[in-house]
């Protein structure tokens, strides 16, 4: 019997509450380190920021997704995405396992919005093939998250072997719900939640959930549990909730 693989995705706001009010990347960790996750895609990962160090006495020495990786998560990629004068910030991923090699592609819709797509192949252990991770956070308009829906299909197409494993995470802004349909038609990819409880999560904003925005797609996975993660601990430290999911390799 294969064994599960445990992945989590998460819009961690910079490691700010919302509002930007408190730093609450200390608590987040804190929070993750409960999950006993083995893979994370995070979006919106500060990895440097001048203004906002001096501003908070407790902001760490290290980038953000080195920071939150600790010493549970041995390997990281990052992707930068938004580049600006006091910093830059994009998406990460963590991993227990080896990440063979990762790649960030350029799918920015528009000048005024810089978004990424981070692909990362990780060797996991019983897995007889590399699982292919991808991790994004999609354009706020319509018509730049559909260039973006066929960006990764394109590259999915290019890079991703039909028979590997794949997992697709992050934050699609997808307010109408156009991305289940696409993925599953063109990649043949399922969503975790609309699976296994019959509808995507409910993650946006974390202390009221009422929109869809954050999902987890996956290919050659049969689906084991799904969670949303809400409540007080959860909505101070972010404007997201955080999903978790346990994927069994088909």
């Amino acid at each position: 019997m294969s064994v599960p693989i445990h992945v989590a995705s998460y819009n961690i706001h910079k490691g700010l509450s919302q509002f930007n009010r408190r730093l609450t990347v200390h608590e987040m960790r804190d929070r993750l380190a409960t999950l006993g996750t083995d893979i994370v895609f995070l979006q919106e990962v500060q990895h440097s920021h001048g203004l906002r160090a001096a501003r908070f006495q407790h902001w760490p020495s290290q980038p953000q997704h080195e920071f939150l990786a600790g010493h549970v998560y041995t390997d990281f990629a990052y992707g930068k995405n938004c580049v600006y004068d006091t910093g830059h910030h994009g998406n990460a991923i963590l991993s227990r396992y080896k990440i063979l090699n990762w790649e960030n592609e350029d799918i920015s819709a528009h000048a005024y919005e810089s978004r990424g797509m981070l692909h990362c192949e990780i060797a996991v252990p019983g897995v007889d093939r590399p699982v292919h991770c991808i991790n994004v956070h999609l354009a706020l308009n319509e018509g730049g998250r559909r260039r973006q829906l066929a960006q990764i299909a394109a590259r999915v197409h290019r890079m991703v072997p039909d028979d590997a494993p794949l997992i697709l995470a992050g934050d699609f802004n997808d307010w109408r719900m156009r991305a289940c349909h696409f993925f599953r038609d063109e990649l043949g990819l399922v969503e975790v939640f609309e699976t296994h409880h019959g509808k995507p999560a409910r993650s946006y904003p974390s202390i009221l959930p009422m929109f869809q925005l954050d999902r987890i797609y996956v290919r050659r996975f049969s689906i084991d549990t799904a969670h949303v993660h809400t409540g007080s601990a959860w909505h101070r430290i972010s404007d997201h909730a955080a999903l978790t999911a346990k994927l069994i390799p088909a």
